[in-house]
């Protein structure tokens, strides 16, 4: 599992799930399997944990035979569907580790790094969607890219960027990772160019996958999964991410708009554990630098 994906905050993250031998808990990215590895191991006998991944890939990492342990094969957007479709609703806690595995960025032909030139950019988490990075370079308006650079990636220079790619995409087809970094490569800064190409692969990562819409559908279905003081637990990596998790634990919208009683409480589905987001601390970062990025928000039901 460690091969696959380091879990960050490990510790962290199950102690703001408050488990409860006789819970039953979600773990929406179950991925290299340890977080929920660890859930199990908290778990009775009569406990429960649901783990989705809609990455064939993870699959493999699914531990040997565990009554306790129940895997669905889907994105984890429409939860409260499966959830209520499978009587499994009320949970007592909720798991999320958003954000691309270390596996998915270490393996080349996913696409999802941009370090692999050679390889093809596909970046899409559930291999069976139609709609991959290459077909978003060569198939979207240069309006369309110059909003999924700005809004997903931040890059403030996005209408440029979207001139040239479209230009290029004119002269030469561009469906490597390699492609791209040639068509692009001029706008990299010198010496920060990894911070430019991060932008740039998030936002067409983001694009593909549909992460920020995903993950407002998930947080929206928690309303009718958690159980009263269920604990909910996401984990982010990028502002973009964290924003949304952020405002809808302290308003219950994802704009952040606070609505208060005539007392002056604020009506809010979740009350944050924590005021200020978790961050590994220094000795996680020193022996995985990939939690570097890491915020944890936990949150529980009223």
């Amino acid at each position: 599992m460690s091969k696959y994906h380091v879990p960050v905050m490990l510790h962290e993250c199950l102690e703001g799930l408050n488990i409860q031998p006789d819970g039953k808990y979600v773990d929406v990215t179950f991925g290299g399997g340890g977080h929920s590895k660890e859930i199990l191991a908290k778990l009775s006998a009569q406990g429960r944990l649901i783990a989705f991944d809609q990455d064939t890939d993870a699959q493999q990492n699914l531990p040997d035979a565990d009554e306790r342990l129940v895997f669905i094969d889907q994105n984890f957007e429409f939860i409260k569907n499966h959830l209520q479709y499978q009587g499994l609703a009320p949970v007592n806690g909720l798991l999320a580790d958003l954000g691309v595995s270390s596996y998915q960025f270490d393996t080349d032909e996913r696409g999802f790094s941009y370090r692999f030139d050679d390889a093809v950019l596909d970046m899409r988490m559930d291999t069976s969607y139609s709609i991959d990075a290459a077909y978003v370079i060569a198939h979207y308006t240069e309006e369309q890219l110059a909003d999924i650079f700005y809004q997903y990636g931040e890059l403030t220079n996005s209408r440029k960027l979207a001139k040239v790619l479209v230009e290029r995409r004119g002269q030469q087809t561009i469906t490597t990772v390699g492609d791209l970094k040639k068509a692009l490569g001029s706008f990299a800064p010198k010496f920060k160019d990894y911070k430019f190409w991060s932008q740039v692969f998030q936002a067409l990562r983001i694009e593909v996958n549909r992460e920020l819409e995903v993950l407002k559908n998930m947080l929206l279905g928690t309303l009718d999964i958690m159980a009263p003081r269920g604990r909910l637990v996401i984990m982010s990596y990028h502002s973009l991410e964290d924003r949304l998790v952020k405002n809808f634990i302290n308003t219950g919208n994802f704009n952040g708009d606070v609505d208060k009683d005539f007392y002056g409480n604020v009506n809010r589905p979740f009350t944050p554990i924590s005021k200020k987001a978790i961050t590994a601390s220094e000795a996680e970062l020193e022996l995985n630098p990939r939690s570097r990025s890491a915020k944890l928000r936990i949150a529980e039901r009223n």
